[in-house]
């Protein structure tokens, strides 16, 4: 008897092709300017409501300046300075095509 190596099984062969379920339109899509105004609006917005709370925090300063320099001497009116910050804020508008 002669020994006989197994024999491997052929690969199975598979076909990809996609297949729909229904046949459907394809919805064209325009490009549309509503994003766009949408986010213009929200920058303006934000833009506005920071720029009011400056203004806020500026008069509110100046306020309390005025009520520790009132009856008190020249010298008394000072504060010692402990601390500073600054901010930065930078705005980008992005362009989506």
């Amino acid at each position: 008897m002669a020994y006989d190596p197994p024999m491997e099984p052929e690969p199975e062969v598979v076909d990809g092709v996609p297949v729909l379920r229904e046949r459907a339109p394809v919805p064209a899509t325009r490009p549309s300017a509503a994003p766009v105004a949408v986010q213009a609006a929200g920058v303006a917005a934000a833009s506005f409501a920071v720029g009011a709370g400056i203004v806020a925090l500026l008069k509110g300063r100046r306020a309390r300046k005025a009520t520790f320099r009132l009856g008190r001497g020249r010298k008394a009116g000072k504060l010692e300075i402990v601390g500073s910050r600054s901010f930065l804020v930078d705005v980008h508008v992005l362009d989506r095509r």
